[in-house]
């Protein structure tokens, strides 16, 4: 092989290479560094061959062999030589899917030379494919030292792409490793392009703050991209979003008025908005500023119907959400109805827009079906939700599910915003349903799930709660569609029917609904009960008598209306010896000085409140509802799930009964448990309600005792009764629909 035909020696090498042939490469190499000793690129190709034949000392011996013949010059010309040819084989052996070759590469090449960053990334890459910690090897590697030192590297050392792709694996897959937050930290400084590094840090914050519930961890990955581009508001509006969550109120606040202070149009301000209502309800106390910054949205919103303006897909979905929380400050349904109405209209006729060409193949795959519909056919259930889990709505709901026929009905369950971890309730809807869908934040993807399983009827268990589930609905998946239990209907026009009941709401709800209300015969809900766990609380923890009369309310700070709250001093105020426990999220400060001020103001002292913690269990905290003698209810937005607990646990409630469905929640329940002593009309007899309870301790026993005899026999407490008429609903609402 005195003279050496280069191209048929790398034809043949690229052959035995794909081939597997190592032997035989070792073979030709071996006898081009007899005839042609001094080409030190034979060394490296002769290596390589022998690491591959398993052979790796003998591989590391042969690389070394030209060294001790080279100046320094040539000697780091030949070592890049040999980082090129060992990185084009990790390349090609990771585009075969063999990570384990590739990870022997890459590994070789880091001990000669160590310091090659991308090599390095691509290390924490093949790490993750083969099922191992990448934020352990980035410790390992010690990368970020690396990294922090790249002011003495040229800028083409380092391909942003690649380091890009490490990070979204890293927050993908272990955002609660020690070492994610620094990681982040460290890319900041160093990326370019921005628009790139924001896709990944937004989309990973959603997921974070979202789908894995750490809303603290997303609010510092937002931090950390604004500390770049500090009046992004896009990043603003979900960093007010995650402080919401995490119980910064405060911080939310600010973010959120920053926001709207940069907002350029319509639908932005709107969305801005929405955030400074919200956050000033969560903290609770504000009702000053809830007044101003509820007026500004009614505004704002009015403007939208009237205006109609040209907004993306991004802003629609953010019209909906602002619903929420109108009707925890005043009962006025119709006038709710009258603005909301029009947006739900307005939204739709967008998301329509925008899945022209997937709304127009769902009604046509509905017209074919339709077609085809035989007698008594088995009908597909579809029951969507982000709520399947612990949540109120998930410990609710799943008594449909535990006693639906299975012989007359399939049960198709969407979980929009699949939450990652170990959630049991969660995986007990999976467990009792036909299919389970676990699914992501893509309204498209839902949608398009839904209408191939040629769902019959789908029923949205978010209303306005979740943005996407409004969009799914809107863009009409199913021939059928149906809103109970999660929240009040949205008004949404693709919705045929909102289920409700005849206490729930009122005769004349009809005229400001644009879905059909379906008036279940007895209750639009039902549980067969609730787990009760043992108690934490007892009288002395709380330095009060044994002699007392507690009155407790457990809400979230943005129930805490201030009329209400003044009627239930005034209950206090005239019951000796009486004491008030104040459980739920807000800002723990402002709440306490909002009681604080109130009771002093009608002449109660302050020593008789007692506020007290959450816990992380809900068996618990329905145990620790047994210390009170008279639980109060909130208005104009009732307790819904408490309500049901505080009946179960056979607590004596006062509620103050209004108009619209959340101020009507509670007295549903108790009727339907068999209840009418506590269930006040004005503001009056909520307080003579209150009063006459707390003073008649015969009067509470005896209402004690009436919910402890309707577990038996009242509707409430009849999940199998209310499945059978759930299910004869929808047999009617398919019959309607077969013969329209």
């Amino acid at each position: 092989m005195n003279n050496i035909n280069l191209t048929e020696l790398e034809a043949k090498t690229n052959y035995f290479l794909e081939q597997g042939m190592y032997r035989e490469v070792i073979t030709l190499y071996e006898q081009a560094i007899d005839a042609q000793p001094e080409e030190t690129i034979y060394y490296c190709w002769l290596g390589l061959a022998l690491l591959l034949n398993g052979q790796e000392s003998e591989a590391q011996i042969t690389w070394m062999l030209p060294i001790s013949e080279l100046d320094e010059e040539a000697a780091n010309s030949y070592q890049q030589e040999l980082v090129n040819i060992l990185d084009q084989q990790a390349e090609e052996f990771s585009q075969q899917e063999n990570y384990t070759l590739t990870w022997v590469m890459r590994q070789h090449l880091r001990e000669i030379q160590p310091d090659h960053l991308n090599n390095l990334l691509h290390l924490c890459c093949i790490t993750d494919q083969l099922g191992n910690s990448i934020g352990d090897e980035l410790v390992n590697l010690e990368l970020i030292n690396l990294l922090r030192s790249l002011d003495d590297f040229p800028a083409s050392y380092l391909q942003e792409d690649l380091l890009l792709k490490v990070l979204d694996k890293l927050l993908k897959n272990e955002p609660l490793h020690p070492i994610t937050i620094e990681f982040a930290q460290t890319c900041s400084p160093i990326v370019k392009e921005l628009s790139n590094y924001f896709y990944v840090m937004l989309s990973n914050a959603m997921e974070i703050g979202y789908s894995y519930k750490d809303p603290v961890t997303a609010a510092k990955l937002l931090e950390i991209y604004l500390q770049l581009e500090p009046d992004n508001r896009e990043a603003l509006r979900h960093l007010a979003a995650f402080y919401q969550s995490a119980g910064e109120y405060q911080k939310a606040i600010e973010i959120a008025k920053k926001c709207y202070l940069l907002s350029p149009d319509l639908g932005e301000q709107i969305a801005a908005a929405h955030l400074i209502l919200s956050g000033f309800l969560k903290s609770g106390g504000y009702w000053k500023e809830v007044g101003i910054a509820h007026a500004a949205l009614e505004s704002l919103l009015k403007q939208l119907v009237q205006k109609q303006p040209n907004l993306d897909e991004v802003m629609t979905l953010r019209l909906m959400t602002p619903a929420f929380s109108i009707p925890h400050i005043e009962d006025k349904p119709e006038k709710f109805r009258g603005i909301y109405n029009p947006v739900a209209a307005f939204f739709q006729k967008n998301i329509q827009a925008v899945y022209q060409t997937q709304v127009t193949g769902y009604a046509q795959q509905q017209l074919l079906r339709k077609a085809n519909i035989t007698d008594n056919k088995k009908l597909k259930i579809g029951y969507l939700s982000y709520c399947f889990k612990q949540h109120s709505v998930g410990w609710l709901a799943r008594w449909l599910f535990q006693h639906h026929d299975r012989e007359q009905f399939e049960i198709h369950t969407y979980i929009a915003n699949y939450m990652h971890g170990q959630d049991p309730l969660q995986e007990w809807y999976v467990d009792h349903s036909t299919k389970a869908v676990k699914l992501g934040m893509s309204a498209r993807e839902i949608a398009d799930t839904i209408s191939a399983d040629e769902v019959d009827i789908l029923v949205d268990l978010d209303s306005i709660t979740l943005d996407i589930s409004c969009a799914v609905m809107a863009m009409k998946p199913a021939p059928v569609q149906v809103t109970w239990l999660g929240w009040d209907g949205s008004g949404i026009p693709a919705i045929d029917y909102y289920i409700a009941d005849n206490y729930v709401l009122p005769d004349s709800a009809q005229n400001y609904y644009t879905e059909k209300i379906w008036r279940l015969p007895q209750t639009y809900i039902a549980v067969d009960g609730f787990e009760v766990a043992v108690p934490t609380l007892r009288r002395e923890d709380l330095d009060i008598p044994r002699d007392a009369v507690i009155y407790l309310s457990a809400q979230r700070g943005y129930k805490r209306h201030p009329e209400t709250t003044k009627l239930q001093m005034q209950i206090l105020k005239e019951v000796p010896n009486s004491y008030f426990l104040i459980k739920g999220a807000a800002d723990e400060e402002v709440i306490k000085q909002f009681f604080y001020r109130i009771a002093e103001a009608e002449g109660v002292s302050i020593d008789r409140l007692r506020f007290l913690p959450n816990v992380a269990a809900e068996s618990v905290h329905r145990a620790n509802l047994g210390i009170a003698d008279i639980v109060l209810d909130t208005y104009p937005y009732n307790g819904a799930t408490t309500t049901l607990e505080t009946l179960w646990m056979g607590i004596p409630l006062v509620t103050r009964v209004g108009e619209q469905f959340v101020a009507r929640n509670s007295y549903t329940m108790m009727m339907n448990a068999g209840i009418s002593e506590g269930i006040a009309w004005t503001d009056k007899e909520y307080v003579e309600w209150g009063i006459r309870l707390g003073k008649d301790e015969n009067l509470r026993k005896e209402v004690a005792w009436k919910l402890q005899r309707s577990k038996q026999t009242a509707p409430l407490w009849n999940g199998k009764l209310f499945t059978r008429e759930m299910e004869n609903a929808y047999r009617q609402m398919w019959n309607i629909y077969q013969q329209s």
